[in-house]
């Protein structure tokens, strides 16, 4: 069982060391979450508030991912930056290549792309970068070859319904796949991590929804014939809490999971001590990933 550390919508100033410190306390992972800015106006329901109120996203610092990836990167020598999750289809995805590329590149190839196309109904990130939010199923499912084809460091082409690419090769590659880990809780995005994908990042839920999902996974994994393929599972669990429920989450099939100490869905600056994260980082090291792990 692998561990990734979260701390979504803290203050940016706190991020290098939260994650120096969670490489020090053997955390595996440290995830990277992506927003591009926050609309003065907007009709969207945000789906995970009760209310569906999103306005505790106003002034959250979000730096773009890539960028924190490669600063991150050069100031830890172990620990994997995945990002959770870029909105794939709101990027050109030579672009996607070339940024990815060079952060694992720089890194050692310590990249896990988390990719997803957004939580729903929220287009606003979509209508922030000139994008038709009503086609980005389609728009994600095409960037995805194309990020795949520039990867052989080969000359590749494509020739597509939303990406038109002449024919060119991006140096430098990198030297190992990046990991593709999509995420989403719908059967479409159930069925494109299983058949696209090197995982699946899953974002909460009671166990009975996520054995389900699972279970969809393993089907389109067996039906697409790549169930004997190394496949990396992501999951936001209660259970990960304690020794006994990451036993119960492995049983099930899970590889990784994410785990974090405050709740994100609050309005204005994180209040919380960088002190106080650090030491529950480390006390959850103590009491859970070193008995799982010993």
């Amino acid at each position: 069982m692998r561990f990734t550390f979260t701390d979504t919508m803290t203050r940016s100033e706190y991020v290098p060391s939260l994650a120096v410190a969670a490489e020090a306390a053997g955390y595996d992972g440290f995830t990277i979450p992506d927003s591009i800015g926050y609309p003065e106006y907007s009709d969207a329901v945000y789906p995970y508030t009760a209310d569906g109120d999103r306005s505790f996203l106003e002034g959250k610092e979000f730096i773009e991912p890539f960028v924190l990836a490669a600063y991150l990167g050069a100031i830890t020598k172990r620990i994997r930056f995945n990002t959770f999750v870029v909105k794939f289809p709101v990027r050109a995805p030579v672009l996607v290549a070339k940024q990815a590329f060079s952060v694992a590149n720089l890194t050692g190839n310590r990249l896990g792309l988390g990719i997803g196309i957004g939580t729903s109904p929220y287009p606003d990130d979509y209508l922030m970068a000139g994008v038709d939010p009503t086609s980005k199923g389609a728009r994600m499912d095409e960037a995805i070859e194309v990020f795949r084809g520039l990867e052989s460091g080969e000359f590749f082409e494509f020739h597509g319904r939303f990406y038109d690419v002449p024919s060119l090769k991006v140096c430098p590659v990198p030297t190992q796949p990046i990991p593709l880990l999509i995420g989403g809780h719908s059967e479409a995005a159930l069925q494109r991590a299983a058949t696209k994908g090197n995982g699946w990042m899953h974002a909460g839920g009671p166990n009975d929804v996520l054995e389900s999902m699972l279970g969809k996974l393993q089907a389109f994994r067996a039906e697409a014939g790549k169930t004997h393929v190394p496949f990396e599972i992501h999951v936001v669990s209660q259970d990960a809490r304690t020794v006994d429920g990451c036993k119960r989450l492995e049983d099930m099939g899970v590889t990784d999971v994410v785990v974090g100490f405050r709740n994100p869905y609050v309005k204005g600056a994180d209040q919380q001590p960088l002190k106080d994260k650090v030491a529950r980082l480390e006390r959850f090291a103590d009491d859970v990933i070193r008995k799982v792990n010993p």
